[in-house]
């Protein structure tokens, strides 16, 4: 996916429009300035054109402060990444002397740059953008973040200015990003795997800082390993090297077909890890758990591995499809089960059910758990398509699909895993309105 970078300087409602954009509330919003101190990642659709966008701090252009400077330096790295920009402005403040600079600094870059005036919130204040024309960066757009008015336009200007990406058309070959917190061994993974050292392995954290891909063969088939750098938690990136790393991070999970979050078998599941795996879920990516240093864990046996494997399985309990590998870099213990692995879900990710066999095998499992009703409304399911795979999505064709509760997806995903092989692979849904006068046989 492209990259969309929120710039601006502070408190212009830069993380309401981002909020907007991605459909929840994932960025801290408050009326202090200065509130969002790092960036904050979420997918976008629009016109059916799904981008990832970056929500940075408030960018303070010269400062002695060291949070600013770090911020700024964050921003400019988010700038320098990005297929696009979307430059915010208040247009109840007008423009400042941080605006200019700000607006300076991208047309030096001669990036693709959208100017929103936000807090125009009806057509009177739409008249406060047209000073914004001074900045030189096209037209300004009046919109208001937080009531979402006037977003349709600049963002199907956005779309039209976002590159296609044909990476999968142009490599077919299986891509494996391997991904997680830093230290746990990423690189020597890939190092023990390709059989020479191809990253710089040290005890430092973060001492991976961009995205390596070495091609490596298996049984003649070329397969391109993408080790990237660490992933912090964002309280602790202070350096702007290390932000650039998860901003590459981020890029690789994208272009991967399968991503592998290592994890350290001696310190166990912890948040970040947590967070990196819901990161690839959300880029929709097919997941492999795997646990290394597994050579350092003491009276280790297949008992050991199963209740490691249980109390994993206990805290990620949505994630009961992702396999997970105990491995060591040193040993070189199961590290071509990786390989094996990635390859195994990289086929259920292609995998098509025919519409025929989906409705033989899953209407009836539905029908004998019908879902619930709500507000009085008996819900009914008629209906079910594939659509799309890489990633796997379904259509459900029902009488109300905005009242199916998630209760009773996650019940349908269960049936659906065990009829189908859809291992390390998640798969989407989508509930529309049943048509009467659909040829249900032309879906």
């Amino acid at each position: 996916m492209s990259l969309v970078a929120i710039v601006g300087r502070p408190n212009v409602g830069k993380s309401t429009l981002f909020n907007r954009l991605i459909g929840e509330k994932k960025a801290i919003v408050d009326d202090v300035p200065g509130v969002t101190r790092d960036r904050l990642y979420g997918t976008a659709e629009w016109n059916g054109k799904k981008f990832t966008l970056i929500d940075t701090g408030g960018f303070v252009p010269k400062t002695e402060d060291e949070i600013e400077i770090a911020v700024r330096e964050q921003a400019i790295i988010a700038i320098e990444e990005a297929d696009a920009i979307l430059f915010v402005c208040d247009g109840r403040d007008g423009i400042t002397n941080y605006d200019i600079d700000i607006a300076n600094i991208l047309r030096r870059r001669e990036k693709n740059v959208l100017l929103l005036v936000n807090k125009c919130d009806n057509s009177e204040q739409d008249q406060n953008s047209f000073e914004f024309h001074r900045l030189g960066l096209g037209k300004p757009y009046p919109i208001s973040a937080l009531s979402g008015r006037n977003s349709w336009e600049f963002l199907d200007d956005l779309v039209e200015l976002l590159p296609e990406k044909t990476i999968k058309d142009e490599d077919p070959r299986l891509k494996i990003a391997i991904v997680g917190r830093p230290n746990v061994g990423k690189s020597s993974i890939v190092n023990a795997l390709v059989g020479k050292p191809r990253s710089i392995v040290t005890d430092i954290p973060g001492t991976t800082r961009d995205s390596i891909d070495t091609i490596i063969k298996h049984y003649n088939e070329e397969i391109v390993l993408i080790d990237t750098a660490g992933l912090r938690r964002r309280s602790s990136i202070k350096e702007s090297i290390e932000f650039y790393s998860v901003v590459r991070t981020v890029k690789a999970i994208e272009r991967s077909d399968v991503a592998v979050v290592v994890i350290d078998a001696t310190r166990g599941l912890e948040d970040q890890d947590k967070k990196i795996i819901n990161s690839v879920e959300e880029a929709r990516k097919g997941i492999i758990i795997a646990v290394n240093k597994w050579d350092l864990i003491e009276n280790k046996n297949e008992k050991t591995a199963d209740e490691f494997k249980e109390k994993i399985y206990d805290q990620l309990q949505t994630y009961y499809y992702v396999p997970i590998l105990f491995t060591s870099a040193v040993t070189k213990q199961r590290l071509i089960k990786i390989i094996e692995k990635a390859k195994e879900i990289k086929h259920n990710r292609m995998l098509r059910i025919q519409t025929s066999q989906l409705n033989k095998d899953i209407l009836p499992e539905l029908e004998k758990v019908p879902p619930p009703a709500i507000r009085g409304k008996d819900l009914r399911i008629n209906y079910i398509t594939q659509t799309k795979t890489e990633p796997p999505v379904f259509v459900f064709f029902c009488n109300f699909p905005d009242l199916i509760p998630d209760s009773y997806k996650r019940f349908i995903e269960k049936v659906i895993r065990k009829k189908y092989n859809f291992e390390g692979t998640p798969i989407s849904f989508v509930f529309r309105k049943k048509h009467r006068q659909r040829n249900e046989e032309d879906l």
